[in-house]
């Protein structure tokens, strides 16, 4: 079975909260807050599309888009 590849997360800034459960779960270190606290993308190129930071969020404000 082939590895499933990135085309885009969706993060939601309205729901995020800034909770940095996401931050903390991923394992290649992706997602970042940013200077509003709010999650970003800042190394998409890294993500192996576990899908953790989608599963831990509280807030349901990250989807990942796969091909």
């Amino acid at each position: 079975m082939a590895k499933p590849k990135l085309k885009q997360h969706h993060i939601d800034q309205d729901w995020c909260k800034g909770c940095g459960i996401c931050v903390e779960f991923c394992p290649k270190k992706v997602l970042e807050l940013n200077d509003s606290d709010k999650v970003v993308a800042a190394r998409p190129k890294d993500c192996i599309c576990c899908k953790l930071c989608e599963l831990r969020c509280p807030d349901l404000a990250i989807e990942i888009e796969t091909e």
